[in-house]
């Protein structure tokens, strides 16, 4: 997949949630993903322009609504995105809400394609251990 890519995104934290965190999880990882592969980072191609509820406890559908139109890719940024193969880095996949919201944002500017690399993938255990 890194073979392939153009340029890694980092899911983007609102501003006010990155000011009390200090802290994006995404965008570390795709530093370092960026720094092993070569794939260059682009930080701020992506915003999340309006605050979100957490996602902790909300339902898929909820989860859904809750991030729909949270996303978007600054016009001073579309040529970082358009006609790419686009990384999108996350450090958690729950229902892929947020994932496919920050997607949609990034096909809606012109990205040729978007695949995603997630560290760790929120399984639900019904049955027992998988």
């Amino acid at each position: 997949m890194l073979d392939a890519a153009d340029v890694l995104v980092p899911v983007p934290l609102h501003w006010r949630r990155a000011f009390s965190r200090r802290f994006n999880q995404s965008g570390a990882l795709a530093k370092a993903i960026g720094r092993a592969s070569g794939v260059p980072v682009a930080r701020d191609a992506l915003r999340r322009v309006r605050p979100t509820e957490h996602q902790i406890g909300l339902s898929r559908a909820q989860r859904s609504t809750n991030v729909q139109g949270a996303f978007k890719v600054p016009p001073e940024r579309r040529h970082q995105i358009q006609g790419r193969r686009i990384v999108l880095v996350d450090d958690v996949l729950t229902s892929g809400a947020t994932s496919d919201a920050c997607a949609r944002a990034l096909l809606r500017a012109k990205a040729a394609q978007v695949d995603l690399l997630v560290f760790a993938r929120v399984v639900e255990v019904a049955g027992g251990p998988i």
